[in-house]
């Protein structure tokens, strides 16, 4: 089963769950896409980076079952990184999804892991990052998880936000977290929107 990224939630309303993040570290990639391509387009290079990619900054193996040393002795440099969900997507909700944009798509790595001892990537377009802790609000939903459905729900959330008497900061971010094999209406997806922590949600 897929570790889950960590998280608490501090409080529900009827559109949204109010988390707190606590910091953690992503395998990250930068592409210029669609909002629909833009996974796909740098899932190839974080799978391959989880696959072994990498290159350990320590010789001492990781405890399994978070991260493994493989087997092959060709491949005795690098590690295999057990995946985390959910793959997450930042950039701009675009009045049209279609037109190319800028986003950054990421793996969440394992709780345990920091950027000292995450593997590095031999692939220089993969880099590794903290993410700081934050405040978040969250609207899941089912389907597909395009770019359609994202702005919709983004929208609906940021007002749902500020209806609840929170200031929304930065840009939305797509969570998916299932395999592009798992039938699309039952696929859970997430926009996440980080808040202000300046004041209490209302109900």
């Amino acid at each position: 089963m897929t570790e889950q990224q960590p998280y608490e939630v501090l409080r529900r309303s009827a559109e949204f769950e109010l988390r707190h993040y606590p910091t953690h570290v992503v395998a990250e990639v930068e592409v210029v896409a669609s909002f629909d391509r833009a996974g796909n387009a740098a899932f190839r290079r974080l799978f391959r980076y989880i696959s072994g990619a990498n290159t350990p900054r320590r010789s001492v193996a990781m405890t399994a079952p978070v991260v493994q040393r493989t087997g092959d002795a060709g491949r005795a440099s690098s590690e295999t990184v057990r995946m985390t969900a959910p793959v997450v997507q930042r950039g701009p909700v675009a009045a049209d999804p279609d037109d190319p944009h800028r986003y950054l798509v990421a793996f969440v790595l394992p709780a345990d892991m920091t950027e000292d001892t995450a593997p590095v990537p031999t692939d220089p377009e993969v880099l590794i990052r903290t993410v700081p802790a934050s405040l978040a609000a969250a609207l899941r939903f089912s389907g597909s998880g395009s770019g359609a459905a994202f702005a919709k729900h983004a929208r609906a959330l940021r007002d749902a936000i500020r209806e609840a008497g929170l200031t929304p900061v930065g840009t939305p971010r797509s969570a998916r977290f299932d395999p592009p094999y798992k039938p699309w209406i039952l696929r859970r997806n997430e926009v996440v929107q980080d808040v202000a922590e300046d004041g209490p949600i209302r109900t």
